[in-house]
C-alpha cells in the first residue's frame, strides 16, 4: 500500500497565510513535509498520518518499514500548501499541494481528519 501524499511532502511549507483551524490543517502538512525531510519514520507513522492508515499498513513497525522505500522514491521535496478547506463539522479537511513530480510541476489535494485534539494525513492525494 502506498502512504498517501509523500511524493508530495518534504521542505517546509509556508502556513503563514493560514489562521484559525485551517493554520491547524496546513501545520500538520508542514510538519508532515518537515519529517519527510529528516526521513523520520517514527514521526511520519506516529504524528502525521491518520491511525487508520497505520493500522492498514499493519501497525507502527510496519507503517515505518513501508516507509523506507517510499521515501527513498521522492525526487523534489519543495512543497507549497496552497488553499486548505476544513469541513463543516470541523472533523475532516483537505488541504491543496503543490510540488514538482518526474520534472512536472502538480497540485494534489491531501485529506486530514481530527483525531482527538490532532489533525492527521487519511488517505491517498
Amino acid at each position: 500500500m502506498c502512504v498517501p501524499a509523500l511524493a508530495a511532502c518534504g521542505s517546509t511549507a509556508s502556513t503563514s497565510s493560514f489562521k484559525g483551524v485551517q493554520h491547524e490543517v496546513a501545520q500538520r502538512v508542514a510538519d508532515l513535509q518537515s519529517d519527510v525531510t529528516s526521513s523520520d519514520r517514527g514521526k511520519i507513522c506516529k504524528n502525521d498520518l491518520a491511525g487508520s492508515i497505520v493500522t492498514k499498513l499493519g501497525g507502527t513497525k510496519k507503517c515505518e518499514e513501508s516507509l523506507k522505500h517510499q521515501l527513498a522514491q521522492i525526487d523534489n521535496l519543495e512543497t507549497t500548501i496552497v488553499s486548505v478547506k476544513v469541513a463543516p463539522d470541523g472533523k475532516s479537511a483537505t488541504a491543496g499541494v503543490k510540488s514538482t513530480y518526474e520534472g512536472k510541476s502538480r497540485e494534489k489535494t491531501l485529506p486530514l481528519v481530527k483525531e482527538g485534539a490532532s489533525w492527521k494525513v487519511s488517505g491517498p492525494p
